[in-house]
Order: C-alpha cells, then sequence, then structure tokens
C-alpha cells in the first residue's frame, strides 16, 4: 500500500509541484492546506502516514507549533520543509523533533530518501513503544499467571514460562528460547533483561550470566560452571557474580 502524505505549504505553485514528484514517486498525497490550522484539521480527518510541512506558513499558526500539535495528539510524523537553514529556524524546530527536513530547493531524490527514513523511523518508534508498553501492563502478572504474551510478527502469542528454556541478551533486544514438546522456537524482544526478571518466577529462573536468565528446571549438567540446558544445543557460562547463587539454588548430594 502507498504511503499517504499531506502536504502543507502556502506557495499554490510550490505545493502543486510537490504533489506531483510525490505522485510521480509513488505516493498518495491524501490532502493538503496551507495554513498551521487547516493542517491540523486536515490531519485529523485524513489521518496520513506523514506530513510535509512548511515552517514558515501564513496565518496566526507556524508549522513548528502546528507540527507539535498534531505529533501530540495524533502521533503522525513530520518531515518540514523550509527555505531557511538558519541556526536559529533549526533550533526553534528542533523543540518538536521532527522526523526530518528538506531544505528548499530539493531534488525528488531527497524527498523520497527523506519521506522513506522517517517513515521507517516512526514504525520503529512505535513498535518499541508498544513493546515497552505491553511489559509495564504485564509486570503485575509476575506471581499470578503461568505465561507471558510476546509479541511477534506482528502477532501476541502465549508462551508458558515453563516453556521457556533460557532467555541471552543481544544489546536492545533480548532473545527468548522456547520448547515445547519437540518444537523449538526463539523470539526476539526489544526488552533489557531487567525487563525480563521482572516477568519471570524467582523459583522457577535464575540469572546465571548477565547475558542469560536460565530455566532451572532445565538443568541437565553443570561442568565447570558451565550449564547444560534441555532444549537448548550450547552449553550457557555462569559468570563469576551468580556462582553463589546458583550454588545456593541447585540441590547437591
Amino acid at each position: 500500500m502507498p504511503i499517504r502524505i499531506m502536504v502543507v505549504e502556502d506557495e499554490s505553485i510550490v505545493r502543486k509541484d510537490i504533489e506531483r514528484s510525490l505522485e510521480k514517486l509513488g505516493y498518495t498525497v491524501v490532502g493538503t492546506a496551507d495554513t498551521g490550522e487547516k493542517a491540523i484539521e486536515k490531519a485529523s480527518e485524513t489521518q496520513p502516514d506523514i506530513i510535509l510541512m512548511d515552517i514558515m506558513l501564513k496565518g496566526n499558526m507556524t508549522g513548528i507549533e502546528a507540527a507539535d500539535t498534531i505529533k501530540n495528539e495524533m502521533e503522525v510524523p513530520v518531515v518540514f520543509l523550509t527555505a531557511y537553514a538558519d541556526e536559529s529556524t533549526l533550533s526553534k524546530a528542533k523543540v518538536v523533533e521532527p522526523h526530518g527536513y528538506i531544505i528548499k530547493p530539493f531534488k525528488e531524490i531527497d524527498l523520497h530518501t527523506t519521506i522513506e527514513m522517517a517513515v521507517h523511523k516512526h514504525k520503529q518508534e512505535r513498535l518499541v513503544k508498544d513493546e515497552n508498553e505491553f511489559l509495564r501492563k504485564l509486570a503485575k502478572f509476575k506471581d499470578t499467571a503461568d505465561y507471558l504474551f510476546v509479541k511477534h510478527k506482528g502477532r501476541l502469542l502465549r508462551v508458558r514460562k515453563d516453556d521457556i528454556v533460557l532467555v541471552q541478551a543481544l544489546k536492545d533486544y533480548v532473545t527468548i528460547v522456547t520448547e515445547k514438546g519437540n518444537e523449538k522456537e526463539k523470539f526476539i524482544v526489544h526488552a533489557t533483561m531487567k525487563d525480563i526478571v521482572t516477568k519471570l518466577p524467582d523459583r522457577n529462573f535464575l540469572r546465571a550470566h548477565r547475558s542469560y536468565i536460565i530455566n532451572m528446571d532445565r538443568i541437565m549438567e553443570i561442568d565447570n560452571y558451565n550449564i547444560t540446558l534441555k532444549g537448548y544445543h550450547e552449553s550457557v557460562p555462569v559468570g563469576g557474580a551468580y556462582k553463589g547463587a546458583l550454588a545456593e539454588r541447585i540441590n547437591l548430594l
């Protein structure tokens, strides 16, 4: 589906030229406006994927003010169009955190690149925001629920905590490895190890390393502080700071 764009520009000739360029690039123009007030009204009506907003508009409202209202009320990303690249204008524009700038006059390749990057950035921001909000809501079920919901390919999948073999940290993400019967799966979630620890019951799970949380019920063997887990093909190292906690938890004869 083509990206749906709204154009806010008070010079009609420039606005028409932008519309032609956008249509030539394969985008859909869902609306236009020539003032900040009309831009807010039109954005509410059309719900575009992105707005190209001239900073300097006629009327009582600047493009910066209109963009601020639109982002707060509708969370629509805005790319500023401006012929003014001076530091004062850019400083004012930065406050509303636009998803890009295009300096007039511009080429179609600049328009295309900026739009694609802005839409992608906005989608990633929404994904992170949704996942973080979902993780916060799940926190209260730590001790009562025996499952988690994991976002995977646009869906929320129910995962039993008992089926979790381990969790591995990967910078800003974690990999959750599960095994149910003979089926093994991996889920990559935008979260920190600290987030995950709050969701898993202490009686079943242990932080064995700064990069690993393991399911204690899955331990098959411990060899020189390298753990073999049922359902995982590699050994998991035990970090020095976590050896004491492991020693206290295992049932040693």
